[in-house]
């Protein structure tokens, strides 16, 4: 951010050329109250001003593009209408929540967005009191705000509260329990379907036609709002007449107006609006602030709208890396899976692949397209995803069911209950497990390991690089025969180490020593070979072990090394609490082996955003400090076991 003249300049990439930009209209924006001064020509000049901002800022930074440009209207005419922070806004997931951030004085920070110490990429109560609600995961937003909404009322209060949701957040059964007690309830909402067609994938379902339905009744709000008119007007005399009126006016409606879902429920529809006419988004707000009940506005929006890259693939643009000069094409963890599991589905016809919308994300975009059949996006709807699994397995099949480790964590009861107590083959594959980095505390995937551990007939295993993922998945698949998953790292980064071929509940000795153990899996092996090499230069010779199968562990080659080193040292990618460090510790103890032992991992707190490397210093999980551990260890320092 540059000053010059008292006026903001910002660099927006154009045609691969840098353009200077003077931003008049958003430099003068500190608080939601300066856009009530603006008159309607000023505020699409202020979109325009925002949009170009977000290019620019995103595209260095990386981030949430395609979703903050499809509702920069939506978002300053929210602020415009509504009196923030006195009434509250909870944004469902809350990627879409940059504008918001630029308009409650934060634009100054948009250069350490989703940054070590910097701005958090979604809402956070800490950060902002415009920020009313701490969000991540979808479809949360409509319960929040009814407990808002009914603390408000409790106390007597008059503020407003809204919740904005995407048409994908209503794939999601939590949403329908929401709407279900919403319907029912007494408190005012003003709930706000953001409809885009989009969830990062294009959007699936029976709901999903429902909205395309809606979206073709264009007409359908002014018409509404005519008949309305007209009928408001026609004279009321004694009370029997009032009755009879009403009664009339109720049968009009029914005849003329078709009822919504959402009408039968309770909720008073509006819509659909142009998401991108900020006129008539400031007036149906108005209306809906003035409703003594309930409301549900649709609003029509394009994702990626005014950048025509993010317009044409607003997949691709849903969440962008920073600019590079030259872009690793290279494959990732994600797209060796997709590659892996659709030629093991060309050989064995009972795979099925299940994802919960997120087809790109976890490389099953060619699964989806050679082998339809056995294809299953169920949206967001995590929990019906993996007992959907335990039917097709009930039936024969062998489905694999790819979901984000931050995602999984919404189907712990299905795991439990429909999965591993029938002990059905079910294969998870457990996508962006432990540390995510710059989305921050809802999405680390540090949690898998501890909660999976616990269920019974479970089986986990953990790879270093690719040709142990591909190993890994062959038997996952076609072998193993009970419920089993497979976490792996979001990234390219791998250990480069000599595989030996997979054998289930084998640990890896990749490294011998004498004078400890680090027994470690996945991700932070390559962590433990550089902390025996930082600790071979004070003479202290470290053995590494790659558990490879974390569930059930290799008790042997534990055994065998906790023996002859005396001195244990675990690291995982994931939180201590319930993690494999415990259970090799009170295993240990159990066998009475007389050794130091210390598991290393991330603590019981929320871990906050920044990339991996920086978190893994800030939280003591990297090299240097693990080397440090055990070299002091070895030098007979004390330490808390």
């Amino acid at each position: 951010m540059l000053l010059f003249g008292g006026k903001v300049l910002f660099c927006v990439l154009q045609k691969e050329e840098k353009i200077s930009v003077m931003y008049e209209l958003l430099s003068n924006i500190r608080t939601p109250a300066d856009l009530k001064k603006m008159s309607l020509s000023e505020m699409d000049r202020l979109c325009s001003e925002i949009r170009d901002f977000l290019i620019s800022s995103v595209s260095k930074t990386g981030g949430h593009l395609a979703s903050n440009l499809g509702v920069v209207e939506l978002t300053v005419a929210m602020h415009t209408v509504f009196d923030m922070p006195e009434d509250k806004v909870v944004w469902d997931v809350g990627h879409q929540s940059y504008v918001h951030k630029i308009l409650t004085g934060r634009i100054d920070g948009f250069d350490t967005l989703r940054q070590f110490g910097g701005l958090s990429g979604f809402p956070k109560r800490s950060e902002s009191i415009y920020d009313c609600f701490d969000t991540g995961h979808s479809s949360t937003s409509l319960s929040a705000a009814l407990g808002i909404a009914t603390a408000r009322d409790i106390a007597g209060d008059t503020y407003d509260v809204a919740a904005v949701f995407g048409d994908g957040a209503l794939t999601g059964g939590m949403m329908y329990e929401a709407l279900n007690h919403v319907g029912r309830s007494k408190s005012k909402l003003i709930l706000i379907l953001n409809d885009n067609e989009m969830s990062i994938s294009r959007n699936v379902g029976a709901i999903s036609n429902y909205l395309r339905n809606l979206r073709s009744k264009q007409s359908y709000y002014k018409s509404k709002q005519v008949i309305e008119n007209m009928l408001n007007k026609i004279p009321v005399g004694g009370k029997t007449t009032a009755r009879l009126l009403r009664a009339v006016k109720r049968n009009i409606r029914r005849m003329v107006l078709p009822t919504t879902l959402f009408d039968d429920l309770g909720i008073e529809y509006l819509g659909p609006v142009d998401g991108h006419d900020m006129s008539t988004l400031l007036n149906v707000l108005k209306r809906a602030k003035k409703s003594k009940k309930t409301v549900i506005i649709h609003v029509n929006t394009k994702k990626g709208k005014g950048y025509l890259p993010a317009e044409e693939n607003p997949q691709k643009f849903h969440g962008i890396s920073p600019v590079k000069p030259h872009n690793d094409v290279s494959d990732d963890y994600s797209a060796v899976f997709g590659k892996k599991l659709c030629a093991l589905a060309g050989e064995n016809k009972k795979i099925a692949a299940i994802t919960g919308a997120m087809p790109l994300g976890t490389g099953l975009e060619e699964f989806s397209a050679r082998f339809k059949q056995r294809f299953f996006d169920v949206g967001i709807a995590e929990q019906h995803a993996v007992t959907f699994a335990a039917g097709l397995a009930c039936g024969g099949y062998a489905p694999v069911v790819a979901i984000y480790s931050s995602f999984l964590q919404r189907a712990y009861d299905q795991i439990i209950h429909d999965v591993c107590l029938q002990n059905l083959h079910v294969v998870l594959a457990v996508d962006r497990a432990g540390l995510v980095g710059a989305d921050g505390e809802t999405h680390q995937g540090l949690y898998d390991i501890a909660f999976l551990s616990h269920m019974p007939n479970m089986s986990i295993l953990s790879p270093c690089n690719f040709a142990e993922l591909e190993q890994m998945l062959e038997y996952a698949v076609n072998i193993h025969n009970t419920p089993i998953a497979v976490r792996y790292p979001r990234g390219k980064a791998q250990v480069k180490c000599e595989n030996t071929a997979f054998e289930f509940g084998k640990a890896d000795i990749i490294r011998n020593g004498k004078d400890a153990v680090i027994i470690t899996a996945g991700r932070m092996v390559a962590t433990a070979i550089k902390a025996a090499d930082i600790a071979l230069k004070y003479g202290i010779d470290v053995q590494v072990v790659s558990l490879k199968t974390i569930k059930p562990f290799d008790e042997e080659t534990i055994l065998e090394c906790a023996a002859a080193t005396r001195n244990v040292i675990t690291i995982e990618d994931g939180v201590c609490a319930g993690g494999f460090g415990e259970r090799i510790g009170a295993f240990l103890k159990s066998k009475d082996i007389s050794c130091t032992f210390h598991a290393i991992g991330f603590p019981d707190e929320p871990i906050i955003h920044g990339n991996v490397t920086e978190l893994d210093v800030y939280y003591g999980v990297d090299a240097k400090s693990v080397a440090d551990l055990v070299t002091s260890i070895v030098r007979g320092d004390k330490h808390d076991k």
